[in-house]
């Protein structure tokens, strides 16, 4: 691939692919202009990559925010610059993954499709000026995205139904019943059988997990026990429990891998017309429908501000050089070694201190989870509530300033 050299073919050209190759790049007219208007105007700039960058960042947030059909064109010009800034950045973090898989059903043009259509998340996460740069942030992004990509398909086309199962998180599996329709009861129990196989089912170490065997029939028994002891109102066989699993893993592998089927096949034999007839117009949703989104969105708002006051207060609980020492590494963004330069005190001080302040607020959240929500602390429930903490503390600091 021939590198670009000028500002305008930065944030005007796209890459073309042949077939797994690519061929060359193509120019924007459009963005060609808007680019080249630009450095009119900031001539001082033409040689600043990176001035650009934040500048296009800058105008694709504050015009993102508005609701003005202007503002949306404005948005999509900006997200266009930057999408051609971020070609180069992609197509490294496709072929580097690539090439150290010993085999893949998938080329480097597919992981760079899957990739750069999540230019508009990246854009929303990444912060320029509190990092190294937009494409640094932008290649690590593109990596995790495409690993991310490969980890699933890869599971979802070579497991076996119970290495799948054992691969699969709670929130997943609920995503997956509840996609095919399965109501709210079923779903908890379904969902309580495969906690009582996943606790009880411990295959052979190795690294072919994937290509786990059933459960063998003592197994099941015990499965069934433990489910029956938790459910004492309705006893189940396990060849009942059995069934319901391998019904999970099918809709998991159905949910997780969708077939595509085209909207123009005809309906059935004794229907005329295509399957695309019978889709309701999105554009008429009822109004029942908004005043659920509503009610959800109410809901989420009141959550985060009693999340926000919960660790609001925690944080004010601690000692006030520990405060300082968070200020220091979320807000000045400072590494562990320059606090501990500053401070004169060791780095694996600063580490300690700063992993028990975390443990202290992770401690509060997940107690006030526990008591508000009647959320019970499994480990994925933690990873997520440490997600949450860590964002908050970026967020709070940040904009302590």
């Amino acid at each position: 691939m021939q590198p670009r050299q000028s500002i305008t073919d930065l944030f005007s050209a796209f890459l073309q692919w042949a077939a797994d190759a690519t061929g060359g790049w193509s120019i924007d007219p459009r963005l060609r202009r808007s680019i080249r208007a630009c450095l009119d105007r900031v001539p001082e700039a033409k040689a600043s990559e990176n001035y650009w960058a934040l500048y296009w960042h800058k105008v694709w947030l504050e015009e993102r925010s508005l609701k003005s059909s202007l503002s949306s064109q404005n948005a999509k010009l900006s997200e266009g610059h930057l999408s051609a800034y971020l070609q180069e950045a992609c197509y490294w973090s496709a072929y580097k993954t690539i090439a150290r898989l010993s085999h893949s059903q998938f080329g480097v043009s597919d992981c760079f499709q899957v990739a750069i259509a999540e230019v508009p998340k990246i854009l929303k996460a990444c912060d320029p000026e509190q990092r190294a740069s937009l494409k640094t942030y932008a290649s690590t992004a593109f990596s995790n995205i495409i690993r991310d990509y490969l980890r699933q398909r890869r599971e979802v086309d070579f497991c076996t139904d119970w290495g799948l199962l054992l691969k699969l998180s709670r929130k997943r599996l609920i995503e997956s019943l509840g996609n095919a329709g399965i109501n709210t009861a079923t779903i908890e129990n379904y969902t309580l059988a495969w906690t009582c196989f996943t606790a009880l089912h411990i295959p052979k170490k190795s690294p072919e997990l994937r290509k786990s065997s059933p459960p063998d029939r003592d197994t099941w028994t015990a499965i069934a026990n433990l489910y029956n002891s938790q459910t004492p109102s309705a006893k189940t066989t396990p060849e009942s429990l059995e069934r319901w699993l391998i019904f999970c893993a099918s809709r998991s592998r159905d949910y997780l891998y969708p077939s595509v089927t085209s909207l123009n096949l005809p309906k059935s034999e004794d229907r005329t017309g295509e399957r695309q007839d019978d889709l309701s117009d999105p554009m008429h949703e009822s109004l029942l429908t908004d005043l659920i989104a509503q009610e959800e969105e109410n809901d989420r708002h009141t959550q985060q501000g009693q999340i926000h006051a919960v660790l609001l207060k925690s944080l004010g609980d601690l000692d006030a050089q520990v405060q300082d020492l968070l200020r220091l590494y979320y807000q000045n963004g400072l590494t562990q070694q320059q606090i501990a330069q500053q401070l004169g005190i060791p780095q694996y001080t600063v580490s300690r201190r700063l992993s028990k302040a975390r443990e202290t607020l992770l401690l509060s959240l997940t107690r006030w989870s526990q008591e508000t929500l009647h959320i019970s602390p499994t480990s994925n429930v933690i990873k997520h509530i440490s997600t949450v903490l860590e964002e908050w503390l970026q967020e709070t600091m940040r904009h302590e300033r």
